[in-house]
């Protein structure tokens, strides 16, 4: 995912930048309002998610927000360090999708990029709750929970499922462990790793797939999506 990163502070830009980057992300640069709108011009939805620190030097950070609500509908996350409620409540008016605040904690800035930008993706025939998800020979129905390989119903468990469609809703996007956890088992981490796991041997197995979930180590999990 393409994720353009609007921080005047390079010391700060360039730390987030890896850390973003050793999570999968192509991030751009940008150092003012102005840098983030004439990134956006060429191609207003060549990102996947706007971060925005409202601490800009050329102009106002809110004004920026609502700039680029009118040339896109790109998820935009506000970085502040404003705690008070209509702060907030101001931002999310103009049109910002979420907001942390700093000082953040790196694991929740990625959980939030990542909700946000699973909201903002389009409806899609394949990903419909009446046709459920096609992957090549795999098919996910969504509605009823079943699962088909090749036209043969393969038998899940609820966790399974649960984490087969999560991962098959952006094949080839990377999903952190913590997320996996969080949106399947309703948990922490702690714990449970070794659960997921278990899971994840489990649908290689059941699937007759073995590559169709890729580790990604040090990082998750992402669904490699098989040829039709």
């Amino acid at each position: 995912m393409r994720l353009l990163l609007v921080e005047d502070d390079d010391h700060v830009a360039a730390a987030l930048s890896a850390v973003l980057a050793r999570h999968g992300f192509d991030v751009r640069h940008a150092r003012s309002g102005e840098d983030a709108l004439r990134a956006l011009v060429p191609d207003a939805d060549a990102f996947g998610v706007v971060l925005l620190d409202l601490g800009l030097p050329d102009q106002d950070g809110y004004e920026v927000c609502g700039k680029i609500r009118k040339r896109t509908s790109t998820p935009v996350i506000m970085v502040t360090a404003r705690a008070d409620v209509r702060s907030r409540i101001h931002g999310l008016n103009l049109g910002a999708d979420d907001y942390v605040v700093k000082p953040y904690d790196t694991g929740e800035l990625l959980a939030r990029i990542h909700a946000v930008s699973r909201r903002s993706v389009p409806d899609d025939p394949s990903a419909s709750a009446e046709d459920g998800l096609r992957l090549g020979s795999v098919h996910i129905e969504l509605p009823t929970r079943q699962v088909s390989v090749d036209g043969s119903v393969v038998q899940l468990t609820r966790k399974e499922f649960d984490l087969l469609a999560l991962l098959a809703q952006r094949p080839g996007v990377v999903f952190r462990r913590e997320q996996i956890i969080s949106e399947v088992w309703r948990t922490s981490w702690e714990g449970t790793g070794r659960t997921l796991e278990v899971h994840v041997a489990s649908l290689r197995s059941k699937l007759r797939m073995p590559a169709l979930i890729e580790t990604v180590r040090g990082v998750g999990y992402r669904l490699v999506a098989p040829a039709a």
